[in-house]
């Protein structure tokens, strides 16, 4: 096994201003590690209840997801999320969030976990993000996201898991928190001196910037013509790009942008769809063609 995924499971509930659906698989660990098994198998951590559905148990194992780091707490009830999308897809209104077994995770990796080289800290709590580097060996990589509801209520351990990372993964708005600038740029720069080796900045229906130390790249977002539902979009580019690295077991900077390539094309297959079930039915043709989309975007003869 070759990667490892934390983050959360869960049941949610999706209102678009086209459809809505509800009682569907979700949750950050849940669209992350499907994403990363198009490249490799991998292992999740993660927390549900004896409520969680045998058929979403199913769908997991038949990815490949290898799931000795999943804790199940009997009697308890999974996570739940209920969201509401606004015309323009970008922004969205929390119609509730019930924790339920989440905050009694407490991971204990098997031996097999422990030694995984390529790692992703999918967005959850930072007191659990911790748990997991704590019981690591050595990693190649460290992948991190977070999102604003942990860097405003407990900067001190995000900034810990940071430190302790390779790559973090962030939105534009949880850039601004955690840099306190104002300039995107600047933004990056400032994360970049917390001695990552590489920032990334999602930014929605406009694609996604990558920092390294040695320079800028910018992808840009598949120009679909109707989104169908963006949640977990974030965590499968994230899980794509941790399992493409993972596959070629190369971190040099051309494997880190046809890796950051590889995020875009399967976000833009997840929007497509409400939930994460029928991102499993796209096929290594699709994503093959799409990349090969993706690169003629930004190709342009040399010379001026």
């Amino acid at each position: 096994m070759k990667s490892i995924v934390l983050g959360t499971i869960g049941i949610d509930d999706i209102e678009t201003p086209t459809a809505s659906v509800t009682g569907v698989l979700g949750g950050s660990a849940t669209y992350a590690s499907v994403a990363a098994t198009f490249y490799s198998p991998c292992g999740i951590i993660s927390i549900i209840g004896s409520d969680f559905d045998d058929q979403h148990q199913r769908l997991l194992e038949q990815r490949s997801i290898d799931l000795g780091g999943l804790q199940v707490i009997e009697g308890g009830e999974t996570f739940r999320w209920g969201g509401r999308y606004h015309a323009n897809f970008d922004g969205r209104d929390t119609i509730f969030t019930d924790l339920n077994v989440l905050p009694l995770q407490d991971p204990h990796l098997p031996e097999n976990y422990r030694n995984t080289p390529y790692v992703l800290l999918g967005n959850t709590d930072p007191t659990v993000q911790i748990k997991v580097l704590d019981q690591l060996t050595d990693p190649n990589l460290v992948v991190v996201d977070t999102m604003n509801l942990w860097i405003e209520t407990n900067p001190t351990l995000v900034e810990e898991v940071i430190s302790r990372s390779n790559i973090l993964i962030i939105n534009e708005e949880e850039a601004n928190l955690l840099s306190n600038k104002v300039n995107p740029s600047a933004m990056v720069e400032d994360l970049m001196a917390k001695g990552l080796e590489a920032v990334i900045v999602k930014r929605g229906s406009y694609g996604a910037v990558m920092r390294t130390t040695d320079n800028w790249f910018f992808v840009p977002a598949y120009p679909l013509v109707e989104v169908i539902d963006p949640t977990g979009a974030g965590d499968s580019f994230a899980g794509a790009f941790t399992g493409y690295l993972a596959k070629q077991n190369d971190l040099s900077q051309a494997s880190l942008r046809k890796a950051l390539v590889h995020g875009s094309v399967i976000a833009s297959y997840t929007v497509q769809h409400f939930g994460v079930e029928n991102l499993t039915k796209v096929t290594a043709e699709q994503i093959s063609a799409r990349y090969e989309e993706f690169l003629s975007f930004s190709q342009i003869e040399a010379g001026q």
